[in-house]
């Protein structure tokens, strides 16, 4: 029988299935499961199968809803904004290498069913794929229980670039505390996993530090490590907007 989003079931492959973890971390329980498998088939899986299109219609789907939340929340922070203003915030929030930091973060490509030759070429780690599933997610929430679930999680996910209040400050803060340390210091920052609670939905499961010319300029924590060096990359560029004032970039 084919799901929701026109996939058959079947075998998996190599992809860890959907289970009570993923939808912790999405922050929902599905109703329907074949909404949340279908989201997580890439084309390259169901073409193998002969069993439709894949997660693309819903990828389609996510990628509307996600641009009207991101930017309802935007207007809605940020009165002042003109059009534009609020347009290229959007635009920063939802472009591909964004949504592919967040699908690592929720561990998206781990239960992802690639074809072989997407498997064996690391697709569940590819920048493209990881958005396009980030997308596709968003629409099996939407289809699956409305507005509701995609807002939480946009709120939460987002919730540090929705409030830097400028959409330079929403680039990636590892890669503006590199930046900055390159100007700086000629180094490149270190990041060091201090501990890791192994609670798997605990939002602060793992702590790291990130170190610059023999010093700790930062800690973060979060549900995986990139959202905790991430964190820990926020701390450290606050330490230098603290001390050299705030940046453009």
């Amino acid at each position: 029988m084919a799901a929701a989003g026109g996939v058959a079931a079947g075998a998996r492959g190599d992809a860890a299935p959907p289970d009570a973890g993923l939808e912790a971390r999405l922050g929902h329980r599905f109703a329907s499961s074949s909404l949340l498998e279908a989201a997580l088939t890439h084309p390259s899986y169901a073409h193998e199968r002969s069993a439709g299109c894949g997660n693309e219609r819903l990828e389609f789907l996510g990628d509307a809803v996600l641009g009207l939340v991101v930017g309802r929340l935007l207007y809605e922070r940020y009165p002042a904004w003109a059009e534009g203003h609020l347009t290229r915030a959007r635009a920063a929030l939802v472009r591909g290498s964004a949504l592919a930091e967040k699908a690592r973060d929720l561990e998206l490509g781990r239960h992802a069913r690639l074809g072989r030759t997407e498997q064996r070429s690391g697709g569940a780690d590819k920048e493209r794929i990881l958005a396009n599933l980030f997308e596709a997610v968003v629409g099996a929430l939407y289809l699956d229980a409305g507005l509701e679930p995609v807002v939480a999680l946009v709120e939460r996910e987002f919730r540090a670039e929705l409030d830097a209040g400028d959409a330079a400050h929403a680039r990636d803060p590892k890669t503006r505390f590199q930046e900055w340390a390159h100007a700086a210091y000629q180094r490149t920052p270190r990041y060091r996993a201090e501990a890791d609670s192994g609670v798997e939905e605990a939002s602060d499961r793992f702590c790291v530090s990130v170190e610059l010319d023999g010093e700790i300029w930062g800690r973060g924590t979060g549900r995986t490590k990139r959202a905790a060096e991430r964190a820990a990359a926020r701390e450290a560029l606050a330490r230098v907007e603290a001390r050299d004032g705030p940046r453009d970039a």
